[in-house]
């Protein structure tokens, strides 16, 4: 199951106590103390791993908790520090700090340092997409690294504590709590090139054209479910990523349909490619169709209707294609490449102008 937006529990683990000991050895019966430091609690960390395309290994463990740190002993023996917990995300991840509750507890741990069941800990229910929060970061580097909540320092033993007016100290210090929260976690699909159509426009067949990806193709409205994404391979080893993602409908930035599920996803994308159904097989105009597209994208977000793009001419290969396309360019008035996602024709032409046009938007000297 393909899960892109989650909220969590972290909570870093609180740092070991400082320990109470007085050397006693042969020949030093009063060798003063020798209590060690509390290990430092672990800390918890994301990072970016470009082999995951979703959320779905965190999604079903909302509770997340580093270990303690061990306490300290005798002869000025510092704890053990607990490992970090680094929790693996995907590139483009987008992490939001959400409010913790007021009266969520402290969790409790087996003598192993390990956490007990989180029964009585409240998870926030997931807000509204598009609902202010404050920004943590935004994953996009493969091996990024940011550390979510942060391990509590270990406490100080007895030997710390000794001073010309008291030898003896019996005094030492509790480790210190970690950091903790709760935060939604927001995939926002990365890729060159993103696919813009209504449902049944053939964005599935096309992206299997393009590349060697096997999405879901059907003769029904919201074939694709989740975003995909595929490569297209040149003979000078360059590659373009190219996202399919869930058909748009009119209403779409009020969240109608599919909404603004498949809105975040176009985000990222350097150049949006519109693919229009030329032949109207779902009893559509052409026109209106580019025409809703590109008022749904500037309603949900006004640079995307900025964003460099192209207009691929689908389903060439069916009857009235060819006088639906002469209508078209008459009204847009602008490059419309024509293509057969079915057949195949026009697909190698396509390769080489979207690999242009992303090279163009990536140039140094390139103006938003």
């Amino acid at each position: 199951m393909f899960v892109d937006r989650i909220r969590i529990m972290a909570r870093a683990g609180k740092g070991g106590r400082g320990c109470v000991s007085f050397l006693r050895e042969l020949h030093r019966p009063n060798g003063g103390p020798d209590g060690g430091d509390g290990g430092k609690g672990g800390s918890v960390i994301l990072e970016v791993d470009h082999h995951l395309n979703n959320l779905g290994h965190i999604g079903y463990i909302p509770h997340q908790y580093a270990k303690n740190g061990e306490n300290g002993a005798s002869k000025q023996m510092s704890g053990k520090n607990a490992k970090d917990l680094v929790l693996k995300v995907p590139p483009g991840t987008l992490v939001s700090r959400l409010e913790t509750p007021p009266d969520s507890p402290e969790p409790e741990f087996d003598e192993f340092g390990s956490p007990l069941p989180p029964a009585s800990q409240k998870l926030l229910p997931l807000p509204e997409v598009g609902a202010e929060l404050e920004v943590v970061a935004d994953m996009v580097e493969p091996g990024q690294r940011i550390v979510l909540c942060q391990g509590g320092d270990g406490g100080r033993g007895n030997r710390h504590f000794k001073s010309s007016i008291n030898q003896a100290p019996r005094r030492y210090e509790e480790g210190w709590p970690g950091e903790h929260g709760q935060f939604l976690l927001e995939l926002k699909s990365i890729a060159d090139v993103g696919l813009v159509g209504y449902p049944n426009a053939g964005k599935s067949t096309l992206l299997s054209r393009l590349s060697k990806a096997q999405p879901k193709v059907g003769a029904y409205p919201f074939t694709t479910l989740e975003p995909m994404v595929g490569t297209i391979e040149y003979p000078d080893f360059k590659k373009v990523t190219v996202a399919d993602i869930p058909g748009l409908i009119e209403g779409a930035n009020e969240g109608r349909g599919l909404g603004h599920e498949f809105l975040r996803h176009v985000e990222r994308c350097s150049v949006l490619l519109f693919v229009i159904d030329m032949a109207g097989s779902e009893g559509r105009d052409p026109k209106d169709d580019y025409a809703l597209l590109r008022k749904e994208l500037k309603l949900y977000r006004a640079e995307l209707a900025t964003r460099p793009s192209l207009i691929l001419a689908n389903k060439m290969d069916l009857p009235g294609a060819e006088e639906q396309l002469a209508v078209f360019k008459k009204r847009v008035r602008r490059k419309v490449i024509s293509v057969s996602g079915q057949s195949g024709e026009g697909i190698e032409a396509l390769k080489l102008l979207l690999r242009q046009a992303v090279e163009e938007r990536q140039a140094p000297d390139h103006k938003e």
